[in-house]
């Protein structure tokens, strides 16, 4: 398994994918170390409802932020998204199924989305740095979750880069 040590290693972006009718969007492919994106730009990935986190990127993403008190106390469920705010950036906790050894849906992941992108929207985010998810543990196929990316966010002005290593 790779680590993500925080170094500044990534490479520059490979692929780039910008949404036509006005906004803003694009979405950015770069190979290298999620955690060495720019602090002032937001992180997100998937976790599920009893806020576990003891396997893959969320392990990392739990040792990092920690939070987890903060985020059992939101309460959230299956299809919504918890939020920590460290330092000027937030912390996307994509809640997509119930528990931790549970799989999520297509379903679960895009409501997630809608609730991430309602929140950067009212908070002025720019930026969302996010590793391929649901597509590692949780085993959904990147094409489709790439699509839906771009179906959710195309009509805003934030540009999401997908890390991968």
């Amino acid at each position: 398994m790779a680590t993500y040590d925080g170094a500044d290693d990534h490479e520059d972006v490979v692929d780039q994918v910008t949404a036509v009718g006005g906004s803003k969007f694009s979405l950015l492919h770069v190979k290298g170390d999620l955690f060495s994106c720019d602090e002032s730009e937001s992180l997100a990935h998937c976790v599920s409802k009893d806020m576990c986190m003891g396997k893959g990127i969320a392990k990392l993403f739990k040792a990092k932020f920690n939070g987890v008190t903060e985020l059992k106390k939101q309460d959230k469920g299956v299809g919504d998204v918890a939020v920590i705010k460290k330092g000027g950036r937030y912390i996307y906790y994509l809640v997509t199924k119930v528990k931790y050894n549970h799989k999520p849906t297509y379903d679960t992941l895009k409501s997630s989305l809608k609730a991430m992108k309602d929140h950067g929207m009212k908070n002025n985010v720019t930026g969302i740095s996010m590793p391929r998810i649901g597509c590692g543990l949780d085993r959904l196929q990147w094409p489709k979750v790439e699509e839906m990316l771009k179906g959710v966010f195309k009509d805003t002005d934030i540009v999401i880069t997908v890390y991968s290593i």
